[in-house]
């Protein structure tokens, strides 16, 4: 047992650290919406977000993890070396991202770690890769844009409702209403974040545990995986509470600023999309930039195509978006075959 905790001691830790700078960056699309509708304080954003993360993770985290301990890359690959050199490239470049002030893509950034990995061992699912999970990345912000746009575009101006005028600050039952709405689409995302995103950091630590207890643990993997994501997932709440009000604050009111109607609606949609990429296919799915680009649809939509992209916020998104799931590769791909 004092070997095995040597051996797992510093993935774990990096694990933990990937975990604080996931917390950051996915309190974002969890509460960017409700923070810059005005409807929740920002102190009790990490509490809340961090309790949903674990419940997510625990209910309906299952496929992704299988996704990321054994469909990219053989779970036998995941040594101490190899684990702990994909943890700390996805946790630098998302370090990185989150002190810009820009949210970005945890799975994103995982998956081509470890195909980074697969790559400088020979042993790329490439399959998985390239006709499961890129296809999925493309389509489902694709999706979260079109949704969006249509509906406040061409639907919600033809209702005109009270409630999708209502402006939060003025005091009456339909704002008290949608207010709670609004708070319970944030700890929807919370959790749909926790089925998805925990596995980037718990999957393989799992792994590499199931490796070094032996062959007959793989048989009884769920296990290993739960106390994984008991270990992670709390590490969510302190990067939240550490580096999650930047992101929180660019992403919530220098897009657009948001009604708590308009709000609801993107927590809800970018939700049920990462929901359904999660429990359905196991797909490690980018929450945030199904955020943004709900974000920018509704931008669209109100000020225009060329206001839009002439915001510095937006095009800072799409450059980090690029470059940091490269980075993440390629940094995994060069130290994993220099030590090989």
């Amino acid at each position: 047992m004092s070997e095995l905790f040597n051996v797992l001691t510093i993935p774990f830790l990096l694990a933990m650290f990937l975990a604080v700078t996931m917390g950051g960056s996915g309190t974002a699309p969890s509460f960017s919406a409700a923070y810059g509708a005005n409807v929740i304080k920002r102190s009790v954003i990490p509490g809340l977000f961090g309790v949903m993360v674990l419940v997510g993770a625990l209910i309906a985290g299952k496929q992704v993890s299988l996704t990321l301990g054994d469909g990219l890359l053989d779970h036998s690959f995941f040594t101490p070396v190899n684990t702990s050199i994909i943890l700390l490239s996805v946790a630098l470049s998302l370090l990185i991202s989150n002190l810009i002030g820009v949210p970005q893509s945890t799975s994103q950034s995982t998956v081509l770690a470890i195909a980074g990995a697969a790559t400088a061992l020979d042993g790329l699912n490439t399959h998985k890769l390239f006709f499961e999970i890129i296809p999925f990345w493309i389509l489902l912000p694709i999706i979260s844009f079109l949704i969006m746009f249509f509906l406040t575009k061409w639907v919600f101006p033809v209702l005109k409702s009270k409630i999708i005028t209502y402006k939060f600050g003025e005091i009456n039952q339909n704002g008290k209403w949608l207010k709670a709405l609004l708070i319970l689409s944030s700890l929807y995302v919370a959790f749909s974040i926790g089925a998805n995103n925990v596995a980037n950091a718990a999957a393989p630590i799992a792994s590499l545990t199931a490796n070094e207890i032996g062959a007959d643990s793989i048989k009884n993997f769920m296990p290993i995986i739960i106390l994984s994501v008991l270990i992670v997932a709390p590490c969510f709440a302190i990067g939240s509470s550490l580096l999650g009000h930047k992101v929180t604050e660019t992403t919530g009111k220098e897009i657009i600023e948001v009604t708590p109607f308009y709000a609801t609606v993107i927590a809800i949609l970018v939700a049920s999309l990462l929901i359904f990429a999660s429990v359905t296919k196991g797909i490690p799915t980018s929450l945030v930039q199904l955020n943004g680009a709900a974000f920018i649809a509704l931008s669209i939509s109100k000020k225009g195509l060329k206001s839009t992209f002439e915001n510095k916020i937006v095009r800072r998104f799409f450059v980090v978006w690029s470059v940091a799931p490269i980075f993440s590769y390629f940094l995994t791909l060069i130290l994993i075959s220099m030590f090989k």
